[in-house]
């Protein structure tokens, strides 16, 4: 039965009553946040700041997670709703990130009590940053056989080892990790998923240079690094199960709207502005205006399937292998919309710097390439068809000797 959540329209007037009197008008009609943004890199603006703790204290930033931990505790239409109200009003979430986008989410499902009170509610206000401590030099599509470990101290954990392309740990205070604690185990069979404090001697992480012209990855080391007991969620060597739910997450925010490059300005509007409309208010280039048609309605497409994939999900404590499905279209939606904004700025999307570009333009050409990631990280384009013609269309796994 679907879920309606009761009175919509009373709720929807509550909801653009709220935003219009909290969000300030400084962060209304923004460009989607960066990446390096979304990771930590940029200081915030007061009035930005202001509108995190303000949606942060409401609970609306992460809005159907129990008020008990402080989220909103709406139903999914509840929530789809004030989404469309912060469309309207042309405002982002600010609690966006890897705690509420990915281990918030997680932990709900895995965590102790304990840990749910102590982890969920800085998370929900926005105030720590948290980094996915998953890939290693030599363990990245196949991350099993990751070699970071985790001893045990009697009181602690004690964790040593190296992980890669960890995405916003010179910035995170918090790291959701996966550390062998068996190293006699089968491969999949000896890992545990571990929390880490960041902010302490035995913890290392070195920016690396991107293409794009971002340092939001970095190598992490572990240096006799300590983790409290208290702070492994799911049983001993349990971990495999909760970093593969974890991924499901992971990979349904990559399909989402802002890998999908949704966001205040479409790009039909950004279309107009360049290429400019005939006499009936069309563009006037006809085949720009049909490529961009297709594009728009696959990602209208994208995201009806994205809100139905979601909805048959709930519940479901048992990996799903949709989100496969919704990361590859979701990501090569995403590309195929840096493409086309690049295409029609022309020359004035290929500015890297200088006062002749607007910082849209500006940040075109950066979006572009730094795009060329989201097929790869959180598992490649490769391994999420090899998941779908597996689990989803049965068919036989060809890598395996007959």
């Amino acid at each position: 039965m679907a879920d309606f959540g009761g009175d919509l329209d009373a709720f929807r007037g509550e909801a653009r009553a709220w935003l219009e009197e909290n969000a300030p008008q400084s962060v209304r009609r923004q460009p989607d946040m960066t990446m390096e943004q979304m990771e930590g890199g940029l200081r915030p603006t007061a009035d930005q700041d202001l509108w995190r703790q303000r949606i942060g204290a409401k609970g609306w930033g992460t809005p159907t997670w129990p008020k008990e931990y402080g989220g909103g505790g709406l139903s999914s239409a509840e929530a789809r709703v004030l989404l469309q109200e912060m469309a309207r009003l042309g405002v982002t979430n600010p609690i966006i990130g890897m705690g509420p986008g990915m281990f918030g989410a997680t932990l709900l499902e895995y965590g102790t009590e304990d840990q749910k009170q102590r982890h969920l509610p800085p998370i929900v206000r926005g105030e720590l940053r948290w980094c996915q401590g998953y890939s290693e030099p030599n363990a990245g599509s196949d991350l099993a056989s990751l070699q970071t470990k985790a001893e045990d101290k009697g009181d602690h954990w004690e964790v040593n080892g190296q992980k890669i392309w960890t995405s916003g740990a010179h910035f995170a205070d918090w790291c959701f990790c996966l550390v062998r604690t068996d190293p006699k185990a089968k491969k999949h069979e000896g890992i545990s998923f571990l929390l880490i404090n960041m902010r302490q001697p035995g913890v290392e992480a070195r920016p690396i240079r991107m293409i794009s012209g971002a340092s939001g990855q970095c190598e992490t080391f572990f240096t006799a690094a300590r983790a409290e007991k208290n702070d492994m969620v799911g049983p001993l060597n349990g971990g495999w199960t909760i970093a593969k739910r974890l991924l499901q997450h992971e990979r349904s925010g990559q399909g989402g709207a802002r890998m999908m490059g949704g966001g205040a300005v479409s790009i039909s509007d950004i279309a107009k502005k360049y290429v400019g409309v005939d006499e009936q208010g069309r563009l006037a280039d006809s085949d720009l205006r049909s490529r961009l048609s297709a594009h728009m309605i696959d990602a209208k497409a994208h995201a009806l399937t994205l809100q139905r994939a979601m909805a048959e999900a709930r519940g479901n404590l048992n990996p799903s292998a949709t989100t496969s499905v919704m990361k590859n279209s979701g990501t090569q939606i995403g590309q195929q919309r840096a493409e086309l904004t690049l295409e029609i700025m022309g020359a004035q999307g290929l500015g890297w710097d200088g006062d002749d570009f607007t910082a849209d333009e500006r940040s075109a050409v950066r979006s572009w390439l730094g795009g060329k990631a989201t097929t790869i990280f959180g598992g490649s384009q490769e391994i999420q068809s090899n998941i779908i013609s597996k689990r989803i269309l049965g068919l036989p796994d060809t890598t395996q000797s007959t």
